[in-house]
């Protein structure tokens, strides 16, 4: 009859291999209960083919670090295996630098979520919207329809501008009259059109102001909230619009205005000796 203390091979025993066996069977529970946790966790935020790719890895390096924990039981001597290990860590650490840097602030990125898909953002000098986020790279699709792959180390060490993170985004516009024009009417006249527009919120308001007395006509600043889904297409728009109502309203818009003397110009008068 083979009891718990019988040898197996060497010091090893039965009851070692029950161990160590058991062991590695709740290692690859846990490894499947984090990589269903992944799952769900990153289905909105990485395609489905890249969550399948980080999961695997993510599961193998815990299944390998269990057995590494789980080897004591065979009486190994963890000490010559951390030698060697780290010794072969350190190999694949330099060969891969720029992979494992990548990696990392890929996983970084997926934590901390400073975009996701669909996102337009500006990194560096690259402005568009977030197409793809891999586990190396990401990908943003330019506003000239060019796909740009910038690598992951480089998006989360940049300073990132998001667009659309916040939900409403502001634009102005500087709409100048002529002095002879009623400035309240002008107000007036804008706020009713935007009052009526869809996507101009009310909160936070429009704000429409006299600014600036200037050279050819009186400024009025415009500043306007919309949502940052819409906000390139509302402010596209509204510009029109705006000139149409004024226009509509008898209001004008002048133009570029210079009076010019010219030098040793003489006065002429109404006298019968003028030439």
């Amino acid at each position: 009859m083979v009891g718990l203390d019988t040898v197996v091979f060497g010091e090893v025993t039965v009851l070692d291999l029950i161990v160590f066996a058991i062991s590695v069977v709740i290692i690859v529970i846990v490894a499947r209960i984090i990589a269903m946790y992944l799952k769900r966790a990153l289905s909105d935020r990485m395609e489905r083919v890249e969550i399948d790719k980080l999961v695997k890895i993510v599961q193998a390096v815990i299944i390998l670090f269990g057995i590494w924990f789980a080897l004591p039981s065979f009486d190994v001597d963890i000490g010559q295996l951390l030698v060697v290990g780290g010794t072969v860590g350190l190999i694949i650490a330099f060969a891969s630098q720029k992979i494992v840097s990548n990696l990392g602030s890929g996983i970084f990125l997926l934590i901390e979520r400073p975009v996701k898909i669909g996102d337009t953002i500006r990194i560096g000098d690259v402005e568009g919207t977030v197409n793809q986020i891999r586990i190396l790279s990401t990908i943003v699709k330019t506003y000239e329809g060019i796909y740009v792959r910038i690598p992951n180390e480089q998006v989360f060490s940049s300073d990132i501008t998001n667009f659309v993170v916040n939900p409403a985004r502001r634009f102005e516009y500087t709409v100048s009259i002529g002095y002879g024009a009623d400035a309240g009417k002008a107000v007036w006249v804008i706020r009713t059109l935007l009052d009526e527009h869809p996507f101009v919120l009310n909160n936070p308001a429009p704000s429409i102001f006299v600014s600036e007395l200037g050279d050819s006509g009186v400024e009025i600043t415009v500043y306007i909230w919309a949502p940052s889904r819409v906000w390139w297409a509302v402010r596209t728009e509204l510009l029109q619009k705006i000139k149409e109502a004024l226009e509509r309203e008898g209001i004008e818009i002048p133009f570029p205005q210079r009076v010019i003397t010219m030098a040793g110009e003489k006065k002429r008068g109404t006298g019968q000796g003028e030439l």
